[in-house]
């Protein structure tokens, strides 16, 4: 499939609270340096081609921008090239940032914050960014553990004007139940992809019923998180790309948008090429036998 002139609008839009955004965003884990990310010794990027990505990708339509403050490699941090590059804020532009895990200046990762550190890592970000407020706040969280503390500091935060919206980062339904009596969801981030969790299915099914956005990440690199998309595409999704002329990676964008109208996508990449690519699988709109193959493929975990 052609990517030239295909723009991140094809992929339709879903409202984060008040804030439309287009469902194909761009996730900046990848930008900060090249090969594997959130290691010690990671190899920074050119920051040039960086800043170009960036910039590229909003004139591609991209207005969800998905960052953290501990996206970052010796010499380059993901929230500072996005403010060099696109500062001052085009109105329509969301961030949405992640709090919770922290790293020192060494790049070793911190324990989680604790609700009286959040407000440290929202400043953090807000500073990094050059806002005086943070679009969305996904609270990160690791294990099934009550998260009501950590997210109610955040809701003080959103009262105070801070933040914005509330989301959420690797979390359980009985979590997402939690968060949602103390202060309004509007989006969860999970790892989530074709094969990948597939008992997670109708976890999605329940956030759209909510009106809440699902965000996969690692839809394309799957079980290779970090270090990216790994191994030989397996036959179902090499068909649909060789129907469509498009890419493996395309298709497992494709595929994921079709699981819901409220399933975005925030595939990261710091290749120009890459970006076109992916934008353009927002515009690839699968038959009902190709879902069908794929569905199974995924039911399998593949």
């Amino acid at each position: 499939m052609t990517t030239e002139i295909i723009t991140a609008a094809t992929s339709g839009t879903w409202t984060l609270g008040d804030l439309t955004v287009n469902r194909i965003g761009f996730g900046a884990m990848r930008l900060p340096q090249t090969g594997e990310a959130l290691v010690e010794d990671a190899v920074p990027r050119d920051r040039d081609q960086a800043v170009a990505v960036l910039r590229r990708a909003v004139e591609l339509g991209v207005n969800h921008i998905d960052t953290a403050a501990f996206y970052f490699s010796p010499l380059r941090s993901a929230n500072e090239l996005i403010n060099r590059a696109l500062a001052p804020y085009g109105d329509d532009l969301v961030i949405a940032t992640k709090v919770g895990p922290g790293r020192d200046p060494a790049g070793r990762w911190l324990p989680h914050a604790t609700a009286g550190e959040l407000r440290g890592q929202v400043e953090e970000n807000l500073r990094q960014l050059g806002r005086d407020h943070l679009d969305v706040v996904n609270l990160r969280v690791v294990g099934t553990d009550s998260i009501a503390e950590r997210f109610g500091a955040l809701a003080d935060l959103r009262a105070a004007g801070l933040i914005r919206h509330l989301g959420l980062s690797n979390v359980h339904p009985h979590q997402v139940a939690e968060a949602r009596a103390i202060a309004p969801v509007v989006c969860v981030q999970n790892q989530y992809g074709i094969g990948v969790r597939p008992d997670h299915d109708a976890f999605v099914r329940e956030c759209g019923e909510q009106g809440i956005a699902y965000v996969p990440f690692y839809s394309i690199a799957g079980t290779g998180r970090e270090s990216g998309a790994a191994g030989a595409a397996d036959e179902e999704v090499l068909a649909v790309a060789r129907a469509h002329g498009a890419s493996p990676a395309q298709v497992r964008l494709a595929w994921t948008l079709h699981r819901g109208p409220h399933v975005l996508a925030i595939p990261g990449t710091g290749d120009p090429d890459h970006l076109a690519a992916n934008v353009a699988a927002g515009a690839l709109r699968l038959t009902a036998d190709e879902l069908a193959s794929l569905d199974a493929l995924h039911a399998r975990g593949a």
